[in-house]
C-alpha cells in the first residue's frame, strides 16, 4: 500500500489550503515551498492550473498517480456529470467515510484507523482504505480504536460537521444517501482535472 510519507507542510504550502488538517500547527501556508520562496514562483498557465488541481485533490484524499488514474477513467465511463462521478467515487472511499463521520481528525489519521483492523464494516472487518461504500452500509469502530487518546479526544468534540450523506449515533455511521457535489466543502475545480485528463 504506497502512500506519501515526506513532509506534509510542504505539500499544504504548494496548494495554498490545508491538505491535512493541520489548523495552528501549519505555518506559513501563503508562502510557496522552496529556498526561494515568492521569487521562485511564475505565473501558471492553463497546463499549470489544471496541474495543480489534480495534485491537489489526490492529495486531499491521499492517493498517489495509478490509482488516482483509474478512479478517472472510471469517471469517464460513467454517465453523467465526469468531474462530479470523481469526486463521488473519492467521498465513497472508506478512509475518506470515516474522516467524514468525525471518528478521526484527518484523513491519514484515518487511513491508519482502516490499515490497522480497527474499522467494521457490515460486521466485518475492513483494512483496505479504497474500500467503496455502498448505499446503506454501517461502519463503526471496534472497541481497541475508541481507547486510542488521539480517537477519544476526537470522539468527545461536539461541533463535528457531519455530512448530509451520513448518520452518525455514536461510535456507529451509516451511508443513508449517495454523496452529491454540493457535500464537498473543499474548494475543488473538478473540471479542470477531466480537461487535464482529456489532452
Amino acid at each position: 500500500m504506497a502512500k506519501y510519507v515526506g513532509p506534509k507542510d510542504r505539500l499544504s504550502r504548494r496548494e495554498a489550503f490545508d491538505i491535512f488538517s493541520s489548523g495552528a500547527k501549519l505555518t506559513r501556508l501563503n508562502v510557496p515551498p522552496g529556498v526561494h520562496g515568492p521569487k521562485g514562483t511564475r505565473g501558471s498557465s492553463q497546463y499549470g492550473k489544471q496541474l495543480r488541481e489534480k495534485q491537489k485533490v489526490k492529495r486531499i484524499y491521499g492517493i498517489l498517480e495509478k490509482q488516482f488514474r483509474r478512479y478517472v477513467e472510471e469517471a469517464f465511463k460513467s454517465k453523467g456529470n465526469t468531474g462530479e462521478a470523481l469526486l463521488v467515487s473519492l467521498e465513497r472511499r472508506l478512509d475518506n467515510v470515516v474522516y467524514r463521520l468525525g471518528f478521526t481528525s484527518s484523513r491519514p489519521a484515518a487511513r491508519q484507523v482502516v490499515s490497522h483492523r480497527h474499522v467494521i464494516v457490515n460486521g466485518n472487518k475492513v483494512n483496505i482504505p479504497s474500500f467503496s461504500m455502498k448505499l446503506g452500509d454501517v461502519v463503526t469502530l471496534d472497541s481497541k480504536a475508541s481507547n486510542i487518546p488521539e480517537i477519544k479526544k476526537v470522539l468527545e468534540l461536539k461541533d463535528v460537521k457531519i455530512p448530509s450523506w451520513l448518520e452518525r449515533k455514536a461510535l456507529v455511521g451509516k451511508v443513508s444517501s449517495l454523496p452529491k457535489r454540493e457535500d464537498i466543502v473543499e474548494p475543488i475545480s473538478e473540471q479542470d482535472i477531466v480537461e487535464f485528463y482529456s489532452r
